[in-house]
């Protein structure tokens, strides 16, 4: 049984990694400049190396590829994490308000430090450096919020918990909002679309501050996803085996906000990556949270590069934020899950 069950893992990562292939082959010789597939392989192995292609694909195209997976892997990962922890299957950190906080506080380090996202270059190096740690710091508060009330004889109440995040959100949405307008009108263009959730300003140092974040915390989620499994038993079983349930839970939920903040803070909040790849992993994988991980990561790095290539060409040459075409996509897969909840 272990045995079928690793060769259904192995099978479907590498199916996944072929769809992000084929999703990275699309995006990078799409656009509002075609490129062929020779014109790509010939300026990735340096032969016959074009300034032109050389602009388009490592300045612009590749960045915000590595960008969109990156994301997809971070929301993937932590949605594994906070479903687990909650035994909730509609847990999501953009419905949870995690990413609302985790932007809210990002938006005030735009404000008052005039951070301008559009000419992020090397001398922005230490302000990009902290917006994950502000992103940090505001989604440990809302969760801090969204847990404390949700606790309900001291255990987490699932209908509190859906209701308080809700509540957290649309607060901490109309803070952004609030001093999004106070900005200047440059500012403010560049803070709304963020906030949409949008990675066409992506760049290579934006891809480098967010990998450490994404290695030493994914890494540390993959190793405790075992907790996640135990988890869903009942409270005195779990502790019966040794397990700090709730000291294992709040190392595992700040790894996850962790996660979204850095995630945010290049991309600003898009919702639902958390929330479908879980779902789709589990139906591929079973629901052993070790082998669920890493294809929830998969899972949420090949969406979000997919939804980036949609934003990117069906208006061509304008531009839809791809946080609007993973709404658009997440929006009747949630409904579907209450449905099905429900039934």
């Amino acid at each position: 049984m272990r045995k079928k069950t690793s060769s259904v893992f192995f099978l479907t990562m590498s199916m996944l990694v072929l769809l992000i292939l084929v999703a990275s082959y699309l995006h990078i010789t799409n656009g509002v400049f075609d490129m062929s597939v020779m014109d790509v392989i010939k300026t990735l192995l340096r032969i016959e190396s074009n300034s032109k292609f050389d602009l388009v694909i490592f300045e612009f195209r590749l960045p915000r590829i590595v960008i969109a997976g990156l994301v997809g892997i971070g929301l993937g990962m932590a949605g594994v994490v906070l479903q687990g922890i909650t035994r909730n299957g509609l847990a999501d950190p953009g419905i949870l308000g995690i990413n609302a906080g985790a932007g809210a506080a990002v938006v005030i380090f735009m404000f008052f430090f005039q951070l301008k996202l559009v000419s992020a270059d090397m001398s922005s190096w230490l302000s990009i450096l902290m917006m994950p740690l502000f992103g940090f710091i505001g989604g440990t508060i809302a969760a801090v919020l969204i847990f404390s009330f949700a606790l309900k004889n001291g255990h987490l109440d699932m209908q509190r918990l859906i209701l308080t995040g809700i509540a957290i959100n649309s607060g901490f949405g109309a803070l952004s909002l609030f001093l999004s307008l106070k900005m200047s009108a440059q500012d403010f263009e560049s803070a709304a679309i963020w906030m949409a959730g949008s990675i066409y300003n992506a760049n290579w140092i934006f891809a480098l501050t967010m990998l450490p974040w994404l290695l030493i915390l994914g890494i540390y989620v993959h190793r405790k996803s075992y907790l996640l499994d135990y988890f869903q038993l009942e409270e005195d079983s779990i502790t019966s085996l040794g397990i700090a349930v709730e000291k294992e839970k709040m190392k595992l939920l700040l790894a996850s906000v962790g996660l979204v903040s850095a995630c945010v803070s290049v991309s600003g909040s898009i919702g639902f990556i958390g929330l479908m790849a879980p779902h789709i992993a589990k139906q591929l994988v079973g629901i052993q949270h070790r082998y669920v991980m890493p294809v929830s990561a998969l899972i949420g790095a090949g969406l979000l590069i997919l939804a980036d290539f949609i934003g990117k060409t069906v208006f061509a040459p304008s531009e839809l934020a791809v946080g609007i075409v993973v709404s658009i996509i997440g929006i009747p897969y949630f409904l579907y899950l209450l449905v099905k909840s429900k039934a």
